[in-house]
């Protein structure tokens, strides 16, 4: 190998193993997390939404489980979701829908999960942690948040 190729080589190799694209790239990280936790939010509650008896059975399931006001606790579990989910798709307000999504996933895990094994409640679980991801980093450059962020910070001139 020629002293050069081998520089070529090896440096092409440090590059890959620094992850250098992955890091000029890593915006679309939270691009990716809010495809599929906004995507996942949507269609699970989808149902509830479009059908008059699914809604009903989750009352039944709120109410058997003693929950207070259970029709009123279903319909705002489910649009609170539902508007979450499509918050969460755009980037849109994501730190306040964030803390939303952390109280419904918290109470769904306090009402139908405690007494489930552990893979039974990941899926709420990983909720509360894409929630609290979106809190602490908020929604990425590639947001309806960072066009609202960049259209006032140029309206302030700062």
């Amino acid at each position: 190998m020629k002293p050069a190729l081998a520089l070529t080589s090896r440096a092409m190799i440090l590059r890959l193993l620094r992850f250098e694209f992955f890091k000029r790239h890593c915006d679309y990280g939270a691009v990716f997390l809010r495809l599929l936790i906004g995507t996942f939010i949507i269609y699970g509650v989808q149902d509830n939404i479009l059908s008059s008896e699914r809604m009903q059975e989750f009352e039944k399931f709120l109410d058997a489980r003693g929950v207070p006001s259970a029709a009123a606790a279903a319909h705002l579990s489910v649009y609170a979701q539902f508007i979450c989910g499509v918050s969460i798709l755009l980037g849109a307000w994501i730190r306040l829908t964030s803390l939303v999504f952390i109280v419904n996933f918290i109470c769904a895990v306090a009402i139908a999960h405690l007494s489930d094994p552990f893979p039974r409640m990941f899926p709420a679980l990983m909720m509360i942690a894409a929630g609290l991801f979106f809190l602490f980093n908020g929604a990425g450059r590639l947001s309806v948040d960072a066009v609202i962020e960049r259209r006032e910070t140029n309206k302030t001139g700062s």
